[in-house]
């Protein structure tokens, strides 16, 4: 990139006195460097080496037409948007015309008187810096922006490498959906065998979108599902939220919170255990009832030193349960008019009675709810069957 106190002069003149009385002209100006070629044959080659900011370029030449050394200095890539100022011994409309037409910038008769020649110097030379200036601004940006994207891209893969694979065997079968809104979601869920004994599975949204939102929903998860907590009993999910709300208190996260639903299934007495912390209700089918599984809770981070309790719900053979975020249901339609969760309430209903894909239909349907292919919200939804 050139200097931007730079001004680099390059005069393409089969006359060594015009050639010598231009140099004159600059001679006093500290901040420009002259440079004179004789031969118009070696004009592309000077200027490819010379990178000038402003080109003054004779019509009248020998071997060569001015008028076509014009075109090969527009075709030229390094010269392409270089100023141009063609001179001339006259003024000549038609040829004036022809020389604005194939990318001239500015017409002199030869020669003006030196201030003049320095205004227009000065003037075409600090346009064009500018111009690459805010260019190699603007690729500098890209670059960024590219650099940004292959970093988020990356921390996105890790966030899925997180989840969990399908559960298949035993006596819970879970399938799941994750389509984040942006490459970083916030939404982050999981399920694990605490022990031979008991399934834990959890679903958590953490307000906001992007790196923060995302990094947090991790460090959530990595503490019910990796870490765990000291002293406190896993299969307690009131004790589980209860530490959550304690080890990440919105106002040492950024002003961020997350909702949360946490629940553990005893198979030897089919029972479920589960907290909900702000979250949408997961919805259980169970002897041919939907039961919504909420609290009044609040999110967590949002009150301190606040105590979570759990609630407990039977679940006889061939129960259903569905986890979600709320980007399943707060879908903004095509006529602009939220989806009310009673008709998500009705759908599910419907959908339960299906024993194929529930999630997959699900995410079509709110597409074509939405009119588009991506949400306003991530869509994180589980379907455990017992």
């Amino acid at each position: 990139m050139l200097d931007s106190q730079t001004v680099k002069v390059l005069l393409v003149d089969d006359q060594p006195m015009v050639g010598e009385t231009v140099r004159r002209m600059l001679a006093d100006e500290a901040d420009v460097e002259f440079r004179y070629c004789p031969d118009p044959a070696l004009a592309l080659d000077t200027a490819n080496e010379f990178r000038p900011t402003v080109i003054l370029q004779d019509l009248v030449m020998p071997e060569i037409d001015g008028l076509q050394l014009v075109r090969y200095f527009r075709a030229n890539p390094s010269t392409r948007q270089t100023p141009l100022v063609v001179l001339s011994s006259k003024e000549e409309p038609v040829v004036k015309a022809k020389a604005f037409a194939l990318g001239a910038n500015d017409y002199l008769v030869k020669l003006p008187d030196k201030l003049e020649v320095v205004a227009r110097v000065r003037y075409h030379s600090r346009g064009y810096i500018n111009l690459l200036e805010r260019n190699e601004a603007y690729r500098q940006l890209a670059e960024t922006q590219r650099e940004m994207a292959a970093e988020l891209a990356q921390a996105a893969r890790y966030v899925r490498s997180l989840l969990p694979a399908p559960l298949t065997s035993g006596p819970v079968s879970i399938r799941w959906k994750f389509v984040p809104s942006t490459q970083l979601a916030g939404d982050m869920f999981g399920y694990h065998w605490i022990d031979s004994e008991h399934l834990a599975i959890y679903l958590l949204d953490v307000s906001g979108h992007g790196v923060g939102s995302a990094l947090l929903a991790v460090s959530a998860a990595n503490v019910i599902s990796f870490t765990g907590m000291p002293d406190v009993d896993m299969r307690n999910p009131g004790a589980v939220i209860t530490r959550l709300n304690d080890m990440f208190p919105m106002d040492r996260q950024d002003g961020k919170y997350f909702t949360i639903w946490y629940g553990v299934y005893t198979p030897t007495s089919r029972t479920l255990d589960y907290c909900n912390a702000g979250h949408p209700p997961a919805l259980l089918q169970a002897a041919g009832e939907l039961c919504q599984l909420t609290a009044d809770a609040p999110a967590v981070g949002m009150v301190p030193e606040l105590p979570y309790d759990s609630q407990r719900q039977t679940v006889p053979e061939g129960s259903r349960l569905l986890v979600f975020s709320d980007g399943i249901f707060e879908i903004e339609q095509t006529n602009g008019i939220m989806w009310p969760f009673e008709e998500f309430l009705a759908r599910m209903r419907q959908e339960l009675s299906h024993d194929d894909d529930l999630i997959e239909r699900h995410w079509q349907f709110v597409q074509q709810l939405h009119g588009k292919e991506t949400l306003a919200d991530d869509f994180s939804m589980l379907d455990v069957r017992f």
